[in-house]
């Protein structure tokens, strides 16, 4: 990526990085002769079981297209018409996927909970849980959970396993939106297991186009029960591929070696690169801790405007500020630049 190929787009999400070269090497790779359809091919196969050796259990895998379909369809997996999935006001499940989650289950509500920085609290959850219990309120049946979070925050290995085992206790299965799990992993330093099935997750979508995929993501059942028929949802919803070796062979090229842990720890670090400057100038007010790669910042309107004037690429409604993420393909040179212009808006 140079300055005059989307330099100062990198901000603007990660989803604006292209592939990177191991996932698009792969693919090319899988271009070769002909194999089985509808992921009947040995890369699929391969990379589901490497999977299983990543989280180290025998859980059931499936690949979709996108982050949506993955979320609203495990969602519908979990969840009867008239049960409800908690989540936070702030997750992408209730403010960025156009009502998928309630069409794919035929009307699941979503019940929003109160967050701490994005974060669902066990308090919050226990009161949605037992506001209620007659037969005219949604019967909550699930917890959705991101990670990271919507505003860039980690949930620990305990609050996860508190809520969870909150879950457990009221008879409530528990989803994980991992749009960002890579970062949340690489952040954390623990192994995807301990952040997923043994701190009591049931179901896991696992992001793979944030991390450097042209496209698809994981679902991980960790109770293989509730992903019995599941590849039925995937194809009358239409994400059934055809062609599923190109979704699958970037996902083994990113899994060997631990690529994609180099590429979300890259992402990680640019991103505390860009906190650690912007904290310094005087005006730039951080709004929420660094803890994968996003970074929250409350800027005067001037500021804005004179960042948008010079060409920089950013979200302002997402957290209550301005937004940048960084990728696997952030460079360090585009964070001084962003900045030393932040700086400069300030400073006039």
């Amino acid at each position: 990526m140079t300055r005059d190929n989307g330099f100062k787009l990198q901000f603007s999400s990660d989803n604006t990085a292209g592939i990177c070269p191991e996932a698009l090497a792969a693919f090319n790779a899988a271009n070769r002769g002909f194999e089985p359809s509808y992921g009947n091919d040995e890369l699929t196969r391969a990379v589901c079981d490497r999977l299983r050796q990543v989280f180290e259990t025998d859980c059931e895998v499936f690949f979709v297209f996108n982050g949506t379909a993955a979320n609203s369809l495990a969602l519908a997996a979990l969840c009867q018409s008239y049960q409800g999935v908690i989540c936070t006001d702030t997750a992408h499940v209730a403010t960025d996927e156009c009502g998928a989650p309630e069409f794919f289950s035929n009307g699941s509500k979503l019940m929003l909970s109160p967050h701490r920085h994005g974060k669902l609290t066990a308090q919050g959850v226990r009161e949605v849980i037992t506001r209620r219990s007659d037969i005219h309120y949604p019967r909550p049946r699930a917890i959705s959970l991101t990670q990271s979070t919507e505003l860039g925050t980690i949930y620990q290995i305990g609050e996860v396993a508190g809520l969870t085992r909150l879950a457990r206790e009221h008879g409530l299965k528990t989803h994980m939106d991992g749009a960002r799990f890579a970062n949340a992993i690489a952040s954390l330093g623990c192994t995807p297991a301990d952040i997923s099935w043994r701190a009591g997750i049931d179901v896991l979508c696992f992001g793979g186009t944030k991390l450097g995929l042209p496209l698809g993501e994981a679902i991980v059942f960790f109770n293989r029960a509730l992903g019995e028929e599941f590849a039925y949802r995937c194809k009358q919803a239409g994400q059934l591929a055809s062609k599923m070796r190109f979704l699958s062979a970037p996902w083994l090229a990113l899994l060997e070696n631990d690529t994609w842990l180099s590429h979300a720890r890259h992402a990680n670090a640019m991103a505390r690169r860009l906190a650690d400057r912007l904290a310094a100038i005087p005006g730039a007010e951080m709004l929420l801790p660094t803890e994968a790669n996003g970074v929250f910042v409350n800027l005067p309107e001037s500021a804005i405007t004179k960042l948008r004037a010079a060409g920089w690429v950013f979200y302002t409604f997402i957290g209550g500020g301005a937004r940048f993420m960084c990728s696997w393909a952030t460079q360090a040179d585009a964070v001084d630049a962003l900045a030393d212009d932040l700086g400069h808006a300030l400073a006039g």
